[in-house]
């Protein structure tokens, strides 16, 4: 994986860093694997907007990710590497050996023509999804279940990784990517490697309106509104100030919002660092 420095030709590509897409292998998606993907611009069903900032952008197709890696004991060739517009990581196309295709979250390391695996008793190679109880300890391990037949719900985005640290009864304890150690049941699956495009975190848009393809739109900032549109606003001249927080009021830069009561609180051993 890599990413390229434009020559700036023109003032957008300036400071543009993109990716490399040396890793992707094909161009044209798995029809049998797209769904539509309705825009809701930020509003809920009543139309009523509940999250700004959000509207226009590039139409999409959704790709069907298998998240929940339900097909045990047949083995899948990986057959390409492909971009996926809804999310960071890579993803890869898997046909298993029956003739069914899915999409699955790619891992660093996953190449066309590899053989992937899933279920107890699988080894632990890149690629392959196996219950925490089955993995070495010291292990990288990403795309992790939090209940078991759930679907993976951490370590999916481009580069994250997690550690299996230690096992003890039915719990086994893991390193999270934010720096948190917690619990998780060890029958739960997680799939053995980091996830791809690493460099994801180099990129560089250089300019607004790329935003704007993403579907983002322009954000006031809260220092230049008024002291009735934001706990920040207001001030003489271009006095910026107050402690910073939300439009709401709630403390933001390290202000702690997890409630003490919450109940997943005991599997937590250790909170992720400020």
């Amino acid at each position: 994986m890599s990413v390229r420095k434009l020559k700036p030709i023109t003032p957008g590509q300036r400071f543009k860093i993109v990716n490399g897409f040396d890793a992707i292998t094909t161009d044209k998606p798995e029809k049998s694997l797209l769904a539509p993907l309705k825009k809701s611009g930020g509003r809920n069903s009543k139309g009523k907007m509940t999250m700004r900032h959000r509207g226009g952008g590039h139409k999409r197709r959704y790709r069907v990710i298998d998240f929940k890696r339900d097909k045990q004991g047949v083995a899948a060739e990986v057959k390409s590497i492909q971009y996926d517009p809804n999310r960071s990581a890579f993803i890869a196309l898997v046909e298993y050996t029956d003739g069914e295709k899915r999409y699955v979250i790619a891992q660093n390391g996953l190449e066309v023509g590899q053989q992937i695996n899933a279920g107890s008793g699988s080894a632990p190679e890149i690629g392959n999804a196996l219950p925490l109880s089955d993995i070495p300890l010291g292990t990288i391990i990403s795309c992790i279940e939090l209940r078991p037949g759930q679907g993976a719900v951490m370590a999916r985005s481009a580069g994250t990784f997690a550690q299996l640290m230690a096992r003890d009864g039915k719990f086994v304890t893991i390193k999270l990517p934010s720096g948190e150690t917690r619990l998780i049941l060890a029958n739960c699956l997680a799939t053995i490697g980091a996830v791809s495009n690493s460099d994801h975190q180099l990129i560089v848009s250089g300019k607004a309106g790329r935003s704007r393809w993403l579907g983002r739109r322009p954000r006031t900032r809260p220092v230049a509104m008024n002291p009735v549109d934001h706990p920040m606003g207001g001030g003489e001249g271009r006095a910026s100030g107050g402690h910073p927080r939300s439009r709401n009021g709630i403390p933001a830069k390290g202000f702690r919002t997890r409630s003490r009561t919450k109940n997943t609180n005991r599997y937590i051993i250790e909170r992720r660092k400020k």
